[in-house]
């Protein structure tokens, strides 16, 4: 049942794909939508804006540069990566001045993951224009619901611009999690893969309660992007979202191994050509591996033997829309290197690793299912009605 609050969502967000019907290109994302209703929702209003370089219109704008110019913007906030995305993950950023728009763009990846209300003072609209990847594990969308959550504490406006979501609609899976484990890199109780926009899961952050209040929401949607289509189909130059997420393929390759790398002793690519794409360790036969990996029911998927000096393993190949469980490849990834590490896949990983690999997965069951011989199958198919509860909560609150 949508509630009133969606409803008033769901109508503006028809009004503005009604402004955006006269926009020829393939997708045309919020900032574009904005931009044609001559930033009507912004007027009169001081901004703030949640960016970093992802942060373009269509055309390739800045959009704090379309703002500054447009609308009274008076200052940025910025993620993980920092405001130019060059910074390694994890790393945290500092405050600094913005030498483009001569703004203070505050840090929300040092001190502080949500705006102080000094950082909110004079500020009547938060705006967020970030591109996401669409991994639950990927900290914009908790930035995004931390900024949601100062607004709604300070009583400022949140608008979200909405762009599409690389790995497409339709694609949901993977674990849930667990109390315990949410945090920054897993922030809500949704699926590793939860195939919603940014605009999407602002609206159902903020309707489920996953805040501290609800804020003043409005989400600006795309026009032309629909849950079929991954990034390739939108006809949109991808900017890399940090150092390690390179091309709009990339993402299909984090969620396939990103998981998985974060236990000490295996190899993803990390800081190469092609992070993500590979899977590696100095324990694996790459023959044995890449027959293993091959055997598996992973359509869309091709998988390749790996060597570099005493590295061994497999490359990735994988069709964005792959039909395979690409979380499920994870963990069918995670039994057989443990099996073939002699079960010491977990032991030789540092306690602070390991709790970082739990919050990832959202879990700490994983470890225990895998050294109990636990099978693959038998995990995977814990997830499915999870999923399935996933799909039904979320559709009041899918724009596309």
């Amino acid at each position: 049942m949508v509630g009133r609050g969606n409803k008033r969502q769901i109508a503006v967000a028809i009004a503005f794909l009604a402004i955006a019907s006269t926009i020829d290109a393939a997708v045309e994302l919020g900032i574009d939508v904005l931009e044609q209703s001559n930033y009507a929702i912004l007027h009169g209003k001081r901004v703030g804006l949640i960016t970093n370089q992802t942060s373009i219109d269509s055309h390739g704008n800045r959009t704090r540069v379309l703002l500054r110019e447009h609308c009274n913007l008076v200052a940025l906030y910025t993620p993980e990566h920092g405001l130019d995305g060059k910074e390694k993950a994890g790393r945290y950023v500092k405050s600094r001045r913005d030498p483009v728009t001569g703004l203070t763009a505050y840090s929300l990846y040092g001190p502080t993951r949500k705006p102080t209300p000094s950082m909110l003072r004079g500020v009547d609209v938060l705006a967020f224009d970030i591109q996401d990847i669409g991994c639950r594990s990927y900290t914009y969308i908790s930035t995004m619901a931390k900024c949601m959550e100062a607004a709604a504490e300070s009583h400022v406006e949140f608008v979200v611009l909405d762009r599409p979501n690389p790995l497409g609609g339709l694609r949901v899976e993977g674990p849930t999690v667990e109390r315990p484990w949410i945090s920054f890199v897993s922030q809500f109780p949704i699926p590793y893969v939860h195939g919603m926009t940014v605009g999407e899961l602002a609206q159902m952050i903020n309707a489920k309660g996953w805040i501290g209040g609800r804020c003043n929401l409005t989400v600006v949607p795309m026009r032309g992007w629909t849950r079929s289509l991954t990034w390739a189909d939108t006809g949109l130059r991808w900017i890399p979202t940090s150092p390690n997420i390179p091309r709009g393929s990339s993402p299909v390759y984090y969620v396939a191994t990103g998981m998985v790398g974060e236990l000490s002793g295996l190899e993803t690519g990390i800081g190469g050509y092609a992070p993500f794409e590979m899977i590696s360790a100095k324990w694996l036969n790459s023959e044995r591996f890449t027959s293993y990996l091959q055997s598996l029911d992973m359509p869309g998927v091709v998988f390749q033997e790996f060597q570099r000096g005493r590295q061994q393993g497999s490359l990735l190949r994988i069709d964005p829309k792959a039909p395979a469980d690409l979380t499920a490849l994870g963990v069918y990834m995670l039994a057989e290197l443990n099996r073939s590490s002699g079960s010491a896949l977990f032991r030789r990983t540092s306690r602070s690793k390991l709790d970082l690999f739990f919050k990832v997965y959202g879990s700490s069951s994983i470890r225990s299912q895998i050294e109990r011989g636990v099978s693959p199958e038998s995990i995977v198919a814990g997830w499915k009605q999870n999923v399935a509860n996933f799909r039904q909560a979320r559709a009041a609150f899918l724009l596309y």
